[in-house]
């Protein structure tokens, strides 16, 4: 039988679909230009989803005078906040301090920087803590007395990552998961890349602009299939998380400052748990097969109980994950010092090519705006950024603009929701409100009572939740949705998984005739 060959035209090609290259797809399509964007696994599979969950201006920064990277950040802080206050919401962080660190002096100076350097809006500033009597205290061993206070955002990093891929397809762009690009050719001023998804079909696209946002794979997709050499522009570090039943009760997140110079934080995760990490190492495997090591795990438990009443073991990691951050090559000896700032390489000799390297998941949309007016020129595009004023997807819980409202009184928003359907368990309608925002009338819509939600797949999965992240989200396994479109893997019981992949296995036909690997649409210039 002969092979099946889809061909595409458009503006610009971004392979990888990861934060930058959905935020850069997103801003793209948001202009006017014609967007593919492809990706060999999920949305977010790789380092998107393996962050520490913040949104942040990054205090430790400011120890490297990365004061340009650190005041970015920080505008951007506030700039999400706003976009998408569904998936990220403030946050504040403890500092304890101890004689093994920097004088209370120079932290305070640190923190009067950081609380100055760009305008704050929704966030309070930073003060000195009292832990004998301050609750995020308690928990800590008695020797910590005193300590410092400042703010910060979580976001859900997998979710961010997904929302720029649904506004973007809301655009026009085309979306292709599982779909990897194994060539790239230059014909004139267009590329002409060879794609192939993963039921072995091939796509020709023909593009004015090829994008490389392919993180830790940047440098090897040049060398492998756009056949460019390049030297090094990277760093790949390995960072590690673990999690564990919660360590305490309070709202506050910690961050430690080790003896040894790292950092590593503590925070409230799901609800349930505490999330502990990062670790820092210099990485040279294979990247789709990171993985934590057991020293990786003892470390951490090892930092944290030098901090914590209650000790914890190995055998309390109730889940692990580690991603490789590609970070701009410097002349850093220690990984942990390497800089978080990015790069955009872009060569015009010919059909253009940007390459992004570096970067982190605060300052993507500004990263993937500035790539944009990169290339915007060559693509005869005048159209000016518009991302800094528009909210992401679900964000909008109080008109199309993004506001401080949204931020401040989201909690009422939530209140409200669950005066809505009061037909389903408020803490379910909560859950729906972080993941969606506004999208859950979408999800909802039609819906009366629980029996109209479908079958009840696991406890408060219901498959209309299910249908939804297929339909609307590019899920195509159980991994896919309790993992990276939500964190249900973490609450739901043994055997979920292998459950789900058979209620998907049983329902693709309902789906589309090519679930799971939609045929991709043709766009004509």
């Amino acid at each position: 039988m002969a092979q099946t060959r889809h061909k595409i035209a458009c503006d610009v090609l971004v392979v990888g679909g990861g934060i930058n290259g959905a935020g850069i797809a997103r801003d793209a399509a948001g202009r006017g230009m014609s967007v593919v964007l492809c990706d060999k696994d999920d949305l977010a599979s790789h380092t998107s989803s393996a962050s520490t969950k913040l949104i942040h201006g990054g205090l430790r920064y400011l120890e490297h005078y990365e004061f340009g990277l650190v005041r970015r950040a920080l505008i951007e802080r506030e700039v999400l906040l706003r976009a998408a206050p569904h998936i990220m919401r403030p946050l504040r962080f403890v500092m304890p301090h101890d004689k093994g660190q920097r004088a209370a002096w120079i932290i305070r100076t640190g923190m009067f920087l950081y609380d100055h350097l760009a305008r704050r809006e929704l966030l309070p500033g930073s003060s000195g803590a009292d832990l004998r009597r301050h609750p995020a205290g308690k928990p800590l061993k008695p020797g910590f007395t005193r300590g410092f206070v400042y703010s910060d955002a979580r976001v859900d990093d997998a979710r961010l990552v997904v929302l720029n891929a649904i506004d973007a397809a809301a655009k026009g762009a085309t979306i292709l998961t599982h779909v990897r690009c194994e060539s790239a050719q230059r014909q004139g001023d267009r590329w002409i890349a060879g794609l192939r998804t993963a039921a072995n079909e091939t796509i020709d696209v023909n593009a004015r602009c090829l994008i490389n946002a392919t993180g830790p794979w940047a440098m090897h997709f040049l060398q492998t299939a756009v056949h460019q050499s390049v030297g090094k522009a990277m760093r790949l570090v390995k960072g590690s998380h673990i999690v564990v039943s919660k360590l305490f009760d309070h709202p506050y997140a910690y961050i430690f400052q080790h003896p040894d110079g790292r950092i590593v934080f503590a925070i409230p995760y799901e609800h349930d748990f505490t999330l502990i990490g990062t670790t820092d190492i210099e990485y040279h495997g294979d990247a789709d097969k990171v993985a934590i090591e057991q020293d990786e795990i003892a470390y951490l438990c090892e930092l944290l109980n030098r901090y914590f009443q209650k000790s914890i073991t190995p055998a309390d990691v109730v889940w692990s994950y580690s991603g490789v951050r590609p970070l701009v090559e410097d002349d850093s000896s220690d990984a942990s010092e390497v800089t978080r700032d990015y790069r955009l390489d872009l060569d015009a000799a010919g059909a253009p090519i940007l390459s992004v390297f570096g970067g982190k998941i605060t300052t993507f949309r500004k990263l993937a705006e500035e790539a944009v007016d990169l290339i915007a020129p060559g693509l005869s595009n005048r159209k000016a950024g518009w991302t800094a004023n528009a909210c992401l997807p679900g964000g909008d819980l109080y008109g199309a603009q993004p506001d401080n409202r949204s931020v401040l009184e989201f909690d009422r928003y939530v209140h409200g929701l669950q005066q809505e359907y009061r037909w389903l368990p408020p803490k379910l309608v909560a859950r729906y409100a972080h993941a969606y925002g506004t999208r859950i009338h979408r999800l909802l819509t039609g819906r009366e009572s629980i029996a109209q939600m479908g079958q009840e797949i696991a406890p408060e999965l219901f498959a209309a939740e299910a249908e939804y992240w297929i339909r609307q989200e590019w899920a195509t396994c159980a991994a896919d949705m309790l993992w990276r479109r939500s964190k249900l893997g973490l609450h739901l019981p043994k055997g979920t998984e292998q459950k789900l992949d058979a209620w998907i296995s049983d329902n693709r036909t309902a789906f589309h005739p090519s679930f799971p690997y939609p045929a991709p649409q043709i766009q004509r210039l």
